[in-house]
């Protein structure tokens, strides 16, 4: 998903709406960093009393999204109501037309009640005999509670600074906004073709599931507190946002910090501490990881030369992006990417 930008006005207007799409243009970038590919394993028809445990690791996907490094889960209520806890994080009760996505895949517990014995998941899924969606059936014959159980395989992980920010658990209430309501009634829509046998639908819901986690991103950053800080808490700070945006959107220019506070109207002092103090880390080190951040996804989507993607992230000298790239990554980006080519063979 791509909200509009405005890098062609240098982003001067400071208005409540300018800011929100600059919040985007850097959000947005890193999302697209992050590669998600929307994928939907089952659909659950829970009664109660039940509990049950649950995690969905990147093997589990299968041919549904292979090659993928990381796995972040969602669970979308339909009907009824659960509960959801992550080891000793705090309980989250959910009731229909409400999601709870879990962006690191901790393992975790859901039920009616979950002071009972949980069940495996992975024991009581039935896989469908005519290739459409796996189900559940399970519970003590109570009130029902039907969920879509979906997941998106995430690439380019490491270094990337969306996930290593958001919390174990988001909680996404699709009965609020316009967004989330559309949501809402494509998720129903899809939920309903797919319990009445119709073909496709798993291909709506799996798109479905990239807008679920990315309007769950958004509500996140807009509900932080003032005092927050992190790369989240950036984005809400209109200097710290636009500075982002300057450094996604043209990454090969030779930066140093006056000329990013000269662009965003703060001077150099006070951008550097503004930043650090968000960010936990000075521009030009945010600058510097993210060019390499972009060079290893490059590595793994083209064929162009070492050379190439040094100069086009911001590295005139080779010898330079090669130190850089070992310092972070561990090897030097030629061995890199042979890995990584290999890795992808074999998956």
């Amino acid at each position: 998903m791509r909200w509009p930008n405005d890098r062609a006005s240098g982003f001067l207007a400071l208005d409540t709406g300018t800011a929100r799409i600059v919040m985007a243009d850097a959000l947005s970038d890193v999302l697209r960093m992050v590669r998600l590919f929307g994928g939907v394993f089952l659909h659950a028809d829970f009664t109660e009393p039940w509990c049950v445990t649950s995690q969905v690791k990147p093997d589990d996907c299968g041919a549904l999204l292979p090659k993928v490094e990381h796995v972040i889960l969602y669970h979308y209520v339909v009907e009824g109501r659960m509960v959801v806890q992550i080891g000793d994080e705090p309980a989250v009760e959910m009731g229909a037309r409400e999601a709870v996505i879990l962006p690191r895949n901790d393992a975790h517990q859901m039920g009616s009640d979950l002071s009972l014995k949980p069940v495996d998941s992975h024991e009581i899924i039935h896989p469908a005999a005519d290739g459409s969606l796996a189900e559940i059936r399970y519970g003590g014959g109570g009130a029902r509670t039907r969920l879509v159980c979906g997941f998106l395989g995430c690439r380019s992980v490491a270094g990337n600074p969306l996930l290593s920010a958001l919390p174990p658990v988001l909680r996404l209430d699709t009965r609020e906004g316009t967004a989330a309501e559309w949501i809402r009634v494509s998720f129903e829509f899809a939920a309903g073709e797919i319990a009445s046998g119709r073909a496709g639908s798993d291909m709506v819901l799996a798109k479905l599931s990239e807008l679920l986690f990315v309007e769950a991103v958004r509500r996140h950053v807009e509900s932080l507190p003032p005092e927050q800080t992190g790369w989240l808490a950036g984005l809400k700070d209109r200097f710290v946002a636009r500075t982002l945006a300057l450094i996604h959107g043209r990454l090969n220019e030779p930066w140093t910090v006056a000329d990013m506070a000269r662009e965003v109207g703060l001077s150099r002092s006070a951008l550097a501490d503004r930043f650090t103090q968000l960010i936990g880390e000075p521009p030009m080190h945010y600058l510097a990881r993210w060019r390499l951040q972009v060079a290893a996804q490059r590595f793994s989507t083209s064929h162009d030369s070492l050379a190439k993607i040094a100069f086009e992230v911001g590295y005139e000298s080779e010898a330079a992006f090669n130190r850089a790239f070992k310092r972070l990554f561990g090897a030097p980006p030629a061995t890199w990417r042979k890995q990584m080519e290999d890795s992808m063979a074999a998956a």
